[in-house]
């Protein structure tokens, strides 16, 4: 309710998708809406060009991700990486069992990759961890650590190979980053995603999660498919492009072409 009544009553609406605009309008919005892309992706590009040009910055940041349980220096020599983010309530209980097994039975096959799952606090996401692989779950390969924070999240998922997670805003930042994103659930509440083919849904079933991940893993050309797609959420100009509406002046449209 306030989410509509608000765009009723707004002067502008800055819309991040051509689909939000179609929402917008059909909701019998009044202000003028204009199609921007999203600014959580200038904010993602401005992290990203800080840790690249911060030696001190990022170092700082490779320290805190040592201290949380990872050695982010081991992705040397092109090694890959697979983040792993989980935590929806639709998925606990067996869900997660199919899920954190996949991820075991994935790295026991790919020994030469790293994976890395900051675990959320909710107990129900910690006890099938425990239960697939031990009180004691040391892998060489694996690494279980405490939640990161927005700045070291962003540096990490800039170094990863590919994303696996149930969560919803990684499903727009990490196709900023070239990154594929794979997502454990059925539905997904951001399609412009999945008709750019910059996301996938695995769901919770081992099956497709383990075929998916090796696929990424394995084949070049699929991997190059998804890290390409453009990311129809923005391109990290959304603010440039709110300003000029805002200061009077023409601006272009961000659209990109879905499947």
């Amino acid at each position: 309710m306030n989410r509509q009544i608000t765009g009723r009553i707004a002067t502008y609406n800055f819309s991040p998708t051509p689909l939000s605009e179609k929402n917008l309008q059909e909701e019998k919005a009044h202000g003028n809406i204009y199609v921007t892309g999203n600014t959580v992706i200038d904010a993602l590009h401005m992290v990203v060009d800080k840790l690249k040009n911060d030696t001190t910055l990022a170092e700082e940041q490779n320290k805190v991700l040592l201290e949380a349980g990872y050695d982010v220096t081991r992705l040397t020599n092109g090694k890959k990486l697979v983040l792993i983010t989980g935590h929806r309530r639709e998925n606990f209980g067996d869900g997660f069992i199919r899920m954190v097994t996949a991820m075991k039975d994935l790295s026991e096959k790919y020994t030469d990759v790293d994976f890395v799952y900051p675990m959320h606090l909710n107990p129900n996401v910690r006890k099938p961890i425990h239960e697939v692989f031990g009180e004691n779950h040391t892998r060489p390969n694996f690494f279980f650590i405490e939640p990161l924070q927005y700045l070291e999240f962003v540096h990490l998922m800039n170094k990863a190979t590919i994303v696996l997670t149930d969560s919803g805003g990684i499903q727009e930042e990490a196709p900023g980053l070239g990154k594929p994103v794979l997502v454990m659930r059925d539905t997904t509440e951001r399609p412009e995603a999945l008709a750019s083919g910059t996301v996938h849904l695995v769901g919770t079933d081992y099956d497709k999660i383990v075929n998916e991940v090796s696929t990424l893993l394995d084949d070049s050309a699929a991997y190059e498919a998804m890290s390409k797609a453009v990311n129809p959420y923005g391109d990290g100009q959304s603010c440039r492009r709110i300003a000029d509406v805002l200061a009077g002046k023409e601006t272009d449209r961000y659209e990109v072409k879905l499947n």
